[in-house]
């Protein structure tokens, strides 16, 4: 998850341990980590708070500036910052943010309930001396009396050989039937190949040809609207910002994997920072300029 001006969390899947000498058994899990190189907007965090607090995606992306803006204050004077259940930030001596996860909190959604738990050690003893008295036998008071029941025999053998007599009919029958079903689909489909051959389309009064010229954009200057890690997502976007009448397109994902939004794109540098300062005072502070040849 990124959280815009800040960086983001992932996470690294770990698969059930045990420590051998503690007898100590891990569950599956997932432990996080912070990249502070990840910063541009997805849409995911500002979506999900505009979800929960029935707010305006703008309103949302307002509110999590704000509280970038206070992590970054207090890190800048010095200070630790702690995320409940997720870790601590502090700045280094070289003013840089590192991140210490919380040691004990499990991310993985289906490990939820286990916990690590330490086994009794369990002694395994061999016996190999057996007395005399355990190894006598008992002897048999009456001998089983043997029937002989040859009947038996012949009747489960005539029942496998009817069971297979009638497997091998119904192969037959199936089999007919695919033969017939093949025939009837052939002389079905025949028939419609020569009603299609024999068919004639006539149109008395043809409607005039409309062009309507679409304008393609071009130029190598586009202004970013958001990258977002889901192409839905960038493709909600997209359509949000044709309905405020912005020409905006997917221009394919950047080095990060993330699909990326422009407003529009020009061929002029000077019409693309007069849009842009526009977009940055009416619509989104957080929009800049790409200088990219496309690939049509």
């Amino acid at each position: 998850m990124i959280i815009p001006g800040f960086g983001a969390f992932l996470t690294h899947y770990a698969s059930a341990q045990i420590d051998i000498e503690t007898h100590t058994f891990y569950p599956p899990g997932k432990s996080i980590s912070f990249n502070r190189q990840l910063q541009t907007n997805d849409g995911l965090l500002a979506n999900y708070v505009a979800s929960a607090q029935g707010i305006s995606y703008e309103v949302a992306l307002q509110k999590i500036r704000n509280f970038t803006g206070k992590l970054s204050l207090n890190l800048s004077e010095g200070k630790t910052v702690s995320l409940d259940n997720i870790g601590d930030f502090s700045f280094n001596k070289e003013r840089v943010v590192q991140f210490f996860p919380s040691g004990n909190k499990n991310f993985d959604a289906g490990s939820f309930g286990l916990t690590t738990f330490i086994s009794s050690e369990v002694s395994r003893v061999i016996e190999t001396n057996i007395s005399a008295a355990e190894t006598t036998e008992t002897p048999l008071l009456f001998t089983p009396r043997k029937r002989n029941t040859p009947y038996i025999k012949y009747a489960a053998v005539g029942l496998i050989a009817v069971a297979v007599a009638g497997l091998g009919g119904m192969k037959l029958y199936e089999s007919g039937v695919q033969d017939h079903n093949f025939v009837q689909k052939q002389k079905a489909e025949t028939l419609v190949q020569k009603q299609i051959q024999e068919a004639t389309f006539i149109i008395s009064n043809p409607l005039p040809t409309v062009e309507v010229a679409v304008p393609k954009q071009t130029g190598k200057y586009h202004i970013v609207a958001g990258a977002f890690r889901v192409e839905e997502n960038a493709t909600t976007k997209v359509a949000q910002l044709h309905e405020k009448g912005f020409t905006a397109k997917l221009i394919g994902e950047n080095k990060y994997g993330l699909h990326q939004v422009v407003y529009a794109s020009y061929e002029n540098r000077l019409e693309a920072l007069t849009s842009l300062r526009n977009i940055k005072r009416t619509e989104n502070k957080d929009a800049w300029l790409l200088v990219k040849e496309l690939e049509n």
